[in-house]
């Protein structure tokens, strides 16, 4: 693979991640819990690693600014609009897959 500097390398992957959370806006349909069931992470892990990141640097970055950032409004606002009940089915198997992290 060929080298990348460091900042070139930073920008892209941001890149990359405003790109994701876009795809994920424009599919609120897919709820949370698909995401942990079929890959093993969610919105919210994204916004808690958002955060980890912010914490790892000294930048101030509180659990629901973080949360805002990765779904674009308010969490709340987002589970209002766009949270549905999850089946059993999907509970159960969030239960036996859910990782540790």
């Amino acid at each position: 693979m060929r080298e990348i500097d460091p900042a070139t390398r930073a920008e892209l992957e941001a890149a990359a991640f405003r790109r994701l959370l876009e795809h994920l806006n424009a599919r609120a349909e897919v709820q949370n819990i698909d995401l942990m069931n079929l890959a093993g992470f969610c919105r919210n892990c994204l916004s808690n690693w958002l955060k980890d990141a912010a914490d790892a640097r000294g930048v101030p970055l509180s659990k629901d600014e973080s949360r805002e950032m990765v779904y674009g409004m308010p969490y709340e606002e987002w589970k209002a609009r766009h949270q549905a009940a999850a089946s059993p089915e999907k509970l159960a198997a969030f239960e036996k897959n859910k990782p540790g992290h």
